[in-house]
């Protein structure tokens, strides 16, 4: 770029564990090239805060709160669920970042989420050509659901699989001890609302004896050879743990947890999919039972963060600035697994292209024959993703978590209704 250009960093969709560690990526890289990047302005609850003017200065933060986001969970700027729609559709948008950008001398533009911040970041690298504005737009990855392609992973996803096998492996043990004349069944539902790769996780325990189930969205719901599936395991082993994706559905597509309604997306809004399944397990075999929502705790329980997973996050936010600082534009910096056993990997791009509206799911060969269990190959690629353990600094008891000042940046726009 001719001149020294600011940068835009927002984050979008449901947040992690370890999103903030990319944020402290990005931040930290962008005031080391200083000599091209000016001041980094984040959104105050992501694009919303583009469209909206409402930034956030982040040099307003020091060295240590900025290096304190890397063991803070959940979002520092504040996230959302908005997806801008096409330039032909909704030009108005489009034209009000552009102002927005003109206004604050912005020239990068990072945007870190899962498929539908990629897709929208997407379309602003497109803004150069077809609206005549400089914009150079990085997509950092981020998505506990583990559904974005050509990336080996995405940050947020090893952290949430490292706390869905140790949560799954603590509450078998509470179960197995119980069983003889109390709960037999226990249900836990987590996230993943087309790819079962969080669900995959509980299958870890297997290793250790625990006899469990899981339900994939990959694999249709078949009631009848699931209930004789549990009921196995409970005549071998005494229990049986279940562990349910809220994406399970039956043949005709309909989600066991869906309820009726749409979240911001456009997404079926799910929840509900461990008691169905529960109640279901009693009324055919009268089993006692307790069930379980992982849902936030998952997603935000840093305290037991994957060290894996925190330091690729760190990575990917720098591989962002210095990929954009190199003149790229619409890419992606990715994780390159290199090999399994001992886990390693490199940081790659790809482009934006290949990315956006794009899932990836289990490959078949991750699930078992069955389709109720995970196999070796799969367990080999979990296994590197929940390695190590990144403890946050604890005071009376609790771990300590920065809360930014986020002073915002003077309007100099006209207020604009969404």
């Amino acid at each position: 770029m001719a001149r020294k250009k600011n940068a835009f960093y927002a984050q979008s969709g449901g947040v992690t564990a370890v999103i903030n560690a990319s944020a402290c990526g990005v931040i930290e890289t962008a005031r080391k090239h200083g000599d091209v990047i000016g001041k980094v302005y984040a959104g105050r609850n992501g694009i919303i805060g583009a469209l909206t003017e409402d930034l956030i200065d982040t040099s307003k933060e020091s060295d240590e709160a900025i290096a304190a986001l890397r063991s803070t969970p959940s979002g520092a700027f504040g996230s959302c669920r908005f997806k801008l729609k096409s330039l032909e559709a909704n030009k108005r948008e489009y034209e009000r970042l552009i102002e927005v950008f003109k206004a604050h001398n912005i020239g990068y533009f990072f945007y870190n989420g899962g498929g539908d911040s990629a897709d929208t970041c997407y379309k602003v690298s497109q803004l150069s050509e077809a609206m005549g504005y400089p914009i150079q737009a990085i997509h950092v990855p981020k998505t506990v659901d583990n559904d974005l392609p050509i990336t080996d992973c995405c940050p947020g996803f090893g952290s949430v699989a490292k706390y869905i096998a140790v949560s799954t492996l603590e509450a078998s043990f509470d179960v197995r001890s119980m069983a003889k004349t109390s709960t037999k069944i226990f249900v836990v539902e987590v996230m993943g609302r087309h790819a079962g790769w969080i669900a995959a996780a509980g299958g870890l325990v297997a290793d250790q004896g625990i006899p469990v189930v899981i339900l994939f969205p990959e694999i249709e719901f078949d009631q009848k050879k699931f209930l004789a599936a549990v009921k196995a395991k409970v005549e071998e082993h005494g229990f049986c743990t279940v562990v349910v994706s809220e994406g399970c559905h039956y043949p005709d597509g309909k989600f066991l947890a869906e309820q009726g309604t749409r979240d911001a997306f456009g997404h079926a809004q799910l929840g509900g999919a461990a008691p169905v399944v529960a109640n279901m397990i009693k009324e055919a075999h009268g089993y006692k039972f307790h069930w379980a929502v992982a849902d936030y705790l998952q997603r935000a329980a840093r305290h037991i963060a994957s060290k894996t997973d925190v330091k690729q996050a760190y990575e990917l936010g720098r591989a962002a600035v210095q990929l954009a600082v190199k003149g790229k534009n619409s890419v992606m910096p990715t994780v390159v697994r290199l090999s399994d056993v001992p886990y390693k990997y490199k940081i790659g791009h790809a482009e934006l292209k290949d990315v956006a509206n794009v899932e990836k799911f289990m490959p078949r060969d991750f699930i078992s024959k069955d389709g109720y269990g995970i196999t070796d190959k799969c367990r080999k690629y979990l296994s590197g993703l929940i390695q190590g353990e990144d403890y946050p600094k604890y005071e009376n008891g609790l771990p300590v978590y920065v809360t930014l000042k986020n002073k915002p940046v003077a309007k100099k726009l006209p207020d604009f209704k969404l």
